[in-house]
């Protein structure tokens, strides 16, 4: 369910655990790599943010 939404390619917003704290970041996918489990995001300053597949809590499409 969470790989179909990020097959997607409009902007997203993602809820995921960082050192235990809830964070929320709204971006577009960059790259998805199953082998490393990380997902990069480009928001909207063109920064790129990497997230780990296991602390994503929740997947929204924006």
């Amino acid at each position: 369910m969470i790989l179909k939404a990020l097959r997607k390619n409009g902007p997203v917003t993602i809820n995921y655990y960082k050192n235990g704290l809830l964070e929320t970041v709204q971006g577009r996918v960059q790259n998805l790599n199953l082998v490393d489990q990380t997902l990069s995001l480009k928001d909207e300053n063109q920064n790129t943010l990497s997230v780990r597949l296991s602390g994503i809590k929740e997947i929204h499409e924006s």
